[in-house]
């Protein structure tokens, strides 16, 4: 099993919120494969599907950001999962807009759901891709920027980000996380390549 376990806020209320980046990719991968988030008896949504007979499980924690830790060792303990296993999606500030980072370990970098998951796994070696939302403007603080809303255009812009995590994410599901990372710097590769053609033209 591998779970890709994205970090977010649960309700209408916060659904295209920039901290909820995480969710916003797995509903969008989700519809892409045609499965759907159902209640189970933890503190999370989750969707099952199977790619080249791999199975996995989408999760959405229902604990709010900055209780993610407590879900996370929840799908943990129910797979007996090993960390190589578990990917985590989530929002970052600190990146420009519809910048993707992909790492297979690391601190919280500020975010209090990473912060809360590597509290309560007692590490912080598992991969992550993060999403970038955007430097807050300065006359607003952290807190209420990461909950304000994208627009409409931005949504439509993050599509083709979700599109590349989508790939990085069914190279995660069918070859590991070092596949994942592999695929991930193929990408990163042709996007700079194309940004270098569109300056000299």
């Amino acid at each position: 099993m591998r779970v890709i376990f994205g970090i977010g806020n649960p309700g209408i209320r916060y659904k295209n919120t920039r901290h909820n980046a995480g969710f916003l990719l797995l509903d969008f991968f989700a519809q892409k494969k045609n499965i759907t988030f159902k209640e189970t008896t933890g503190e999370y949504l989750e969707a099952l599907g199977s790619i080249n007979n791999q199975d996995y499980s989408l999760i959405k924690p229902t604990t709010y950001v900055n209780n993610s830790g407590l879900a996370a060792r929840q799908v943990i303990e129910k797979y007996n999962l090993e960390l190589e296993n578990f990917l985590v999606i989530c929002d970052d500030s600190n990146l420009k807009n519809f910048v993707v980072r992909v790492r297979l370990s690391g601190g919280a970098g500020g975010h209090n759901g990473l912060s809360s998951i590597i509290y309560h796994l007692v590490t912080d070696q598992f991969p992550r891709i993060r999403i970038g939302i955007g430097n807050k403007p300065e006359d607003k603080d952290l807190a209420e920027y990461v909950l304000s809303e994208f627009s409409n255009d931005e949504l439509s812009e993050y599509q083709k980000t979700f599109g590349n995590c989508s790939l990085l994410i069914e190279e995660f599901i069918t070859g590991g996380s070092k596949k994942m990372l592999e695929t991930n710097s193929i990408l990163m590769k042709s996007e700079n390549q194309n940004n270098s053609n569109q300056n000299i033209s």
